[in-house]
């Protein structure tokens, strides 16, 4: 049997590194998409390949079209037909009320978070539609249905998108063969809150987690892991909350 062949965008680092590691555990191929760190890239395709994977890393910036297409072209040319399709890139920009939010900093999220991952979902639709197959999982988060307030309503804004492209992409690929489903994560433990500006962000909101931790990106990785297998064969147009009862 040919190995499934799956795109990990923003696959680096966190939950996307996780999540290729999970995939090539069950017996993915893997495609590591990065935009800044090709030596963290390449750590993670090297353990896809001591998992018994192929694996390539790709630069892309999953806001540009050209870059998106490229992403796509190399994964089918070297690896053969994309099966399967991760949209985890997404970036948050600094932690802070809307009102004090930088233009710039707007622009960036809902390049990165909606169009990335609508010319993502799109180049795969093509693809997966004319061969009657495939699965797309989009990582979204517990902030499209909490708001963000005081953090970042724009990124809670962006990730509310990804579920409602997710419901609506289902309804249209699911007579071609296509499932498209999302994992929607609360507080991880991962450098994305060091990132926003707050390190100890996920632990300082254990106490408002009914678990009382936050959640390992492995445990996310085990739920994409899950909506990407034949035993969600039956799953499309869900999102799935992974966010310890918040």
């Amino acid at each position: 049997m040919t190995r499934p062949v799956t795109i990990v965008t923003g696959g680096s680092r966190g939950i996307g590194a996780a999540t290729c590691l999970r995939l090539a555990a069950d017996g993915h191929d893997v495609v590591v998409g990065y935009v800044r760190d090709a030596d963290a890239a390449e750590q993670v395709a090297e353990g896809v390949r001591k998992a018994g994977g192929r694996s390539l890393t790709v630069r892309v910036d999953t806001s540009v079209e050209a870059e998106v297409e490229h992403l796509f072209d190399v994964t089918e040319r070297e690896l053969g037909p994309v099966t399967g399709l991760v949209n985890n890139a997404g970036v948050t920009g600094p932690l802070g009320r809307l009102a004090d939010t930088r233009t710039e900093d707007l622009r960036r999220v809902v390049d990165v978070n909606v169009t990335g991952t609508l010319l993502c979902s799109r180049r795969a639709a093509q693809l997966m539609a004319a061969r009657g197959s495939g699965v797309i999982v989009n990582v979204s988060s517990g902030a499209a249905t909490l708001g963000s307030p005081g953090e970042f309503v724009h990124y809670a804004a962006t990730k509310a998108a990804v579920d409602a492209l997710t419901l609506g992409l289902s309804k249209e690929l699911g007579p071609d063969g296509v499932r498209v489903n999302a994992v929607a994560p609360g507080a991880v433990d991962t450098d994305m809150h060091a990132t926003m500006g707050d390190s100890e962000r996920a632990w300082r909101m254990a106490p408002t987690i009914p678990l009382r931790r936050p959640g390992r990106a492995e445990e996310i990785a085990a739920a994409v892991a899950w909506l990407m297998s034949s035993e969600a064969s039956y799953v499309t147009g869900a999102v799935l909350r992974v966010a310890g009862g918040r």
